[in-house]
């Protein structure tokens, strides 16, 4: 899948981004905030991310930004649909960081996620990483009151505090059940 938003570009990495991504993830700051992400993160790592095939019920792309001199990878966003409710994540490179550009690849994400018929999406962020609560709150996500132990393996597999957040992408409630991203199953009118 690939979407544009206003000043970004949202496609699957490739197995030649592999380097980009990298250069923007082997940061402890951005490992640590991250539950997925390994460290130390090493140039196999991103190999793999890159080159792996694709779970059709994980949505993983690249935030590219398009300009004059190519378009360079900034970060990543992904829509994990295998969970019952889809769990939206992100990073974004030291240096493009202030710009916007993680809510508008999370603007971007949600609207792909409407086309498939999502209904709602969770995320959430370690206590101790205030900017992405700003970013969910300034991509129309709520506050659930829930703080819960969240598995960090980029702090060693360690057990995080996280705020959890929500938003509704439908009116209303689900006419179906959910079966990852897609509702295949609605109820008769």
């Amino acid at each position: 899948m690939f979407h544009r938003t206003q000043r970004l570009f949202l496609r699957p990495p490739f197995p030649e981004d592999w380097r980009e991504v990298y250069r923007g993830i082997n940061d402890a700051g951005v490992v640590r905030m991250l539950a997925r992400a390994p460290w130390p993160y090493m140039p196999e790592d991103a190999q793999d991310y890159c080159s792996a095939a694709r779970d059709p019920q994980d949505l993983r792309l690249a935030i590219a930004l398009p300009g004059h001199d190519g378009a360079p990878l900034i970060g990543q966003i992904g829509l994990d649909c295998g969970a019952e409710v889809p769990e939206v994540g992100y990073w974004i490179a030291r240096g493009y960081r202030g710009q916007g550009y993680a809510t508008e690849a999370l603007h971007g994400v949600l609207q792909m996620a409407r086309a498939l018929g999502v209904r709602r999406v969770e995320a959430g962020h370690y206590l101790d990483n205030p900017a992405s609560g700003a970013v969910l709150r300034k991509a129309g996500f709520v506050e659930t009151g829930e703080v819960r132990p969240t598995h960090a393996l980029g702090r060693g597999g360690q057990l995080v505090l996280a705020r959890r957040y929500a938003i509704d992408l439908g009116g209303g409630e689900p006419e179906g059940d959910m079966d990852g991203c897609r509702e295949d199953v609605r109820k008769p009118a």
